[in-house]
């Protein structure tokens, strides 16, 4: 049974504010999977909040706690624009954060054979000390240190599809062996990392795998990165977890980026993931939402990576 890991708060940050990263979102997905043949094999679980010592593992103890308190009944604009929050999101990033280590306690318990977080605000942007990028805390960052921290992991790969570069990942486990971190997008593009010669620093030398993607680049592209260098960078590191940052904006229709997948391509390269972690990892995956602003593509990319998962 793969888990479906959501709450109504995630509904509720940003509503009713004009967004590119909107609630509609979560309600395109739900409504396409709610008529799905994957909605039976779905086990739908309501999201926990993270404990403030998971978020002070990636983040600064002052920007924890600035990002908990802040209070607000309209709008307010956390950086130049891009990042918004309203009186839902303290409380929507906090339960957000806390999504993936629920899924992967879950997992690793045998109560579920992968989860999907289906999670808002999204997190692979955000800095130890600063949002960015529609982010405020880095969700798939905080599951990764709970696996290699309290849970006793040794290797964890986190594999982000996302059509930008996860920054916000990349500089938390730069310097860690213990964590793998892939990352395909479009180069150069926001945010403006991600160059293929940044691959990691000190013990975490050779851990890092940027495979920046040309503008206009399609799904014969991706399938051969996949094949070339993603799953080989895997199978030489033998992960005992497989995270990943799904993000579904690199889409042929998607308004904020220029790659061209279909939505089949999300099937595609989730299926080529859980291959290889049916044979590194007894299958454990969990998945983050992370961007994908056309609400139909959204909605199919997000079907078409579930059906991989089931």
């Amino acid at each position: 049974m793969v888990g479906f890991i959501h709450h109504d708060l995630f509904l509720k940050h940003l509503e009713g504010f004009p967004h590119s990263e909107r609630p509609e979102r979560l309600t395109a997905i739900f409504d396409r999977i709610k008529n799905s043949s994957v909605n039976q094999s779905l086990k739908f679980i309501e999201a926990q909040p993270a404990e403030i010592r998971w978020l002070e593992r990636v983040h600064d103890a002052d920007y924890v706690n600035d990002i908990l308190t802040l209070k607000t009944d309209d709008a307010v604009i956390l950086d130049w624009g891009d990042t918004i929050a309203t009186s839902a999101t303290p409380q929507a990033a906090l339960h957000a954060a806390g999504a993936g280590v629920q899924a992967v306690r879950l997992v690793l318990e045998g109560k579920l054979s992968s989860a999907f977080c289906a999670v808002r605000p999204p997190g692979h942007h955000a800095l130890h000390d600063q949002v960015m990028g529609f982010c405020l805390f880095n969700n798939i960052a905080v599951t990764a240190a709970a696996l290699v921290e309290d849970l006793g992991l040794e290797r964890v790969a986190i594999v982000d599809f996302d059509v930008h570069h996860g920054n916000g990942t990349e500089r938390a486990f730069i310097k860690d062996d213990r964590v793998l971190f892939v990352s395909l997008h479009q180069y150069p593009y926001y945010p403006g990392t991600g160059a293929a010669d940044i691959v990691g620093d000190g013990q975490g030398r050779g851990y890092n795998l940027n495979i920046p993607m040309a503008s206009g680049s399609g799904d014969e592209d991706y399938t051969q990165a996949f094949n070339e260098k993603v799953i080989p960078a895997l199978d030489d590191f033998k992960p005992e977890f497989i995270l990943i940052s799904a993000g579904f904006d690199a889409h042929q229709n998607d308004p904020l980026a220029f790659i061209n997948l279909s939505s089949q391509m999300f099937g595609t390269m989730t299926a080529m993931l859980r291959e290889c972690a049916d044979c590194h990892c007894d299958g454990r995956i969990v998945s983050f939402l992370e961007g994908g602003y056309d609400l139909d593509a959204l909605a199919e990319g997000v079907e078409e990576h579930l059906k991989a998962l089931t």
